[in-house]
Formats: C-alpha cells, structure tokens, sequence
C-alpha cells in the first residue's frame, strides 16, 4: 500500500531501526553516571550529539536532544523570549508557520506579549521586504519555517536571517521539514527539528542555540541537556535519530533529483487530467517530495477515505476534513483553494510504479466523489434574462457553497450577480477562489442574518 505522506511522519529508516536495537542493549544506562556502564551510554549520546551538530552545521554544544519537535520549538521560543525579556515582549512570525509556532506565539500572548503574523503570497512565501517590516525596536524574536509543511514552499530563510542580524533580532528556524534534506543555509540564531520526520523514531526533537544568543530556559530547571530539556535523555531514539539523520543525507542529493522529477510529473499530470484543479505551493523553489492540489466541488473527508479505499495514503488541509469546519490557516494565509486538497509527500524510495497508479486513480476517484455530490460537470447553460439570484446555503458544508454557486451561475446575465448564504468558514476561501480560477468577479461579502452573504458578479 503507498503511504504517501512522509510531510506527517516518514517511515523508520531501516538504519535507524539497527541503530536503535543496537542501542538498547547498549544504552540503557544513566549517561551521567561514571561506572562502566554509565559510560558507554555517554559516549553513545556523544557520538550522537556530534553526529546531529555535523548534520545542521553547529557545534556539539550547541545542540540539545529533546522529547519531540514541538517540545523544542517551544523551549526555543520560551527560552529565547525570557532571555531578552529587558529587549521587549514583542514576537515576530510567518502567518503559515506550524502550529506548534503558533501556539507558542499564543501563550506569549495570554502572557501580556505581542506578535505580528507577516503575510505570504500565493505561493506561500514571505517577503523578505515585508518580514523586515514587522520587526520593531521591542522585537525579542523573529521566526520563519524553513520550508512549509503543507505546500513545500521553501522560505527566503537566508535574506530574512540578514535582515534579522541587522536589527538585532535572533531568528528561530523550525526546520522539521528540511532538514533531511540538508542544512538551513543563512545566519540564523535557534533551529528546532523532529526525528520522524526524517525517517528517525517519533519522540525525538533536536534544538540548537548559537553561542551568543540570549537564552533562558523557561520553567523548573533541569541538569540533563544543558538544562534546556529536562528529564531522562531516550537514549536508544537518540541514536536512532541521528545515525537515521546521516544516512538520509547520505541519500538526499540522489534522491531528492529522483522524487523532485516525480512531483514534477504529479503537478502537471494532476493538472491535466483532473480540471477545475488548482495546485499549490511554489512551482520551483519547493521541497523536492511534496505536492499540494485542491480541487473544486469535492469533498475532501470523502476523497481521502476513496483514496485510501484504493490504497494510497495522503493527507489534507482542506476544511472538510477538519472537526471545525475551518480551512488549514495555511491555505488561508496563501488565499488559495482549500476545498477537496490533497497533499502528497513521497517518503524516500517511492517507486514510481507507486506515483503512475496514484495519477491513474485519481481523476476517477474525484470525477465520482463530483458525481456523488451533484457537481456540474458541463459548461453552463446559455443566459437567461433572469434576474441576479440568492443561494441559501446556510448550514451546508464545503464544498457544497461552491457547488450551488457553480450550478446557478449560468442561469443570471453577464453583469448580474449570484449571492451565496453561507455558514461555513470555507465559503470565505474557496468562493473567491472559485472566482478566480472561472474568471468571474468575486463582488465581496455582506453582512447576513445568518453566516454571510457572498456576491458574486458574472463576467462570461
């Protein structure tokens, strides 16, 4: 069964998985401890300090093993913010960061701190003009992704890192994504990173602070790890994560060539055979595993279990696989098409057998879950000289506002308008998105008694 979702967790590199049955027998001690047994467990975790500092391109040091990703980006922002407290309280950050950013940046707000979420474009990428811009003389510290999470879009992380330095602000690179691929080039200040997503064991983070950063630990004090990761080192994952960590980039340069011509093949392929499609994400200047489309009048909950049905494991950001109804904060930072989105990210290895049926599949799968939903599946009818139309549909879920949208819009004159009554938060992404990509003018939203009234305007 393809799994095709190595952005959420990569499969355990088969080095890894010798690495960490190798060190269970071995490192199982106390690495602090001074007897025998002590110290073979520290030289286990030295060697693979050493190993992970050679992979990001710091020294030993510099570099904490923590309990997972999320863990240290929020010790890197904690630490970070409490030792320039005497600076400000102020953070600055992408708006299509990870989550565990984003709740970083909201605890610093309950806290009585401020932020500022610099906008990206439809490619996903800030900036770095306008990143400079929300940096301010109280800004303790700056964050940006090295490469986004759900669309693969790379970050201008090197000339944001320069602008950073200029103002006297440390930048925090959350590089979870990339750095299996290869270092985080630029001058940045704090990098944090998790195992799984390479191909190591879950439950392992990685968190670097430069030598001459301000940093405070937040919270009760610890003696392990330089005090920045309290608690009893996983020893045996450590050393899985990083031999898993080498051997990856041992790889990387072939394959990311290899799965980069793959993507290739996935975007226009998608394109091509499946219409009213929109993928997403930087065409060039993107990681080289992972794709993103989203496609009209599907339901995306339905498209993946159907996807999955036929054996291929994918993810979503779209909001009609969410529990709260409202599109990724991803796709809504790029203004782009949430609504039937599928995001595709190849682990290393991926056949290309595997890739051929998935593009052989595919247009089927979304022309039946159209089909299931009512969809209009041809051209619109000729004008009518009927007047501009009101389309209630209050508390029906995407995609079916678009839906109704696309089956009536035929039926008003160019000129005329077609409003949309709709409850769900999506309606608010993917109606202007709908417009665009059918060349129609979105006219804008209306306050309504109930949700919201979307007009839109009828060019052809």
């Amino acid at each position: 069964m393809p799994y095709f979702d190595a952005a959420s967790a990569a499969p355990l590199h088969p080095v890894a998985r010798q690495a960490l049955l190798a060190a269970l027998d071995e490192g199982w001690a106390d690495p602090a401890r001074l007897y025998r047994e002590g110290r073979r467990a520290r030289l286990l975790l030295d060697a693979a300090r050493e190993a992970a500092a050679d992979a990001v391109g710091c020294r030993p040091d510099e570099l904490v093993f923590t309990s997972s990703g999320t863990t240290a980006v929020h010790a890197g922002v904690a630490g970070a913010l409490s030792g320039r407290r005497r600076v400000g309280r102020h953070m600055a950050l992408s708006a299509v960061e990870h989550s565990s950013v984003l709740h970083a940046a909201a605890a610093h707000e309950a806290a009585g701190g401020s932020s500022t979420g610099v906008p990206v474009g439809r490619s996903g990428a800030v900036d770095p003009a306008a990143y400079a811009g929300a940096l301010r003389a109280d800004t303790a510290l700056a964050c940006l992704q090295s490469a986004n999470h759900e669309v693969g879009t790379e970050q201008p992380v090197e000339e944001v890192a320069a602008l950073c330095a200029e103002a006297g602000v440390p930048l925090l690179v959350d590089a979870a994504q990339s750095l299996g691929w290869g270092p985080v080039a630029g001058g940045w200040s704090l990098l944090a990173a998790s195992a799984h997503k390479w191909g190591g064991p879950a439950g392992v983070g990685l968190l670097v602070v430069r030598k001459g950063v301000r940093f405070a630990p937040h919270g009760p004090a610890g003696e392990r790890e330089s005090g920045r990761a309290p608690g009893f080192e996983n020893l045996p994952a450590i050393v899985a994560a990083a031999a898993s960590l080498r051997a990856v980039r041992d790889e990387a340069a072939v394959e990311a060539e290899r799965l980069r011509a793959l993507v290739g093949r996935i975007r226009s392929v998608v394109a091509e055979r499946v219409g009213d499609v929109e993928v997403v994400g930087d065409p060039e200047r993107r990681l080289p595993h992972l794709v993103t489309f989203s496609c009209l009048y599907v339901d995306g909950e339905t498209l993946l279990h159907e996807l999955d049905r036929h054996g291929f494991s994918v993810s979503s950001g779209s909001s009609c696989t969410s529990s709260t109804l409202e599109p990724s904060h991803v796709l809504r930072a790029m203004g782009v098409l949430s609504e039937g989105n599928v995001r595709v990210s190849l682990p290393m290895g991926t056949a290309e057998a595997d890739v051929d049926r998935f593009l052989e599949v595919l247009p089927g799968v979304v022309a039946e879950v159209r089909e299931r939903l009512g969809a209009p599946v041809a051209s619109p009818p000729p004008p009518s000289p009927a007047a501009s139309l009101v389309v209630d549909a209050l508390g029906r879920r995407c995609p079916i506002p678009v839906i109704e949208l696309a089956k009536v819009i035929g039926e008003v004159p160019v000129g005329a308008t077609v409003t949309v009554l709709a409850d769900d938060e999506a309606a608010r992404l993917d109606i202007p998105a709908w417009c665009q990509m059918r060349e129609q003018e979105y006219v804008g939203e209306e306050p309504a008694d109930r949700g919201s009234a979307y007009v839109v305007r009828r060019l052809s």
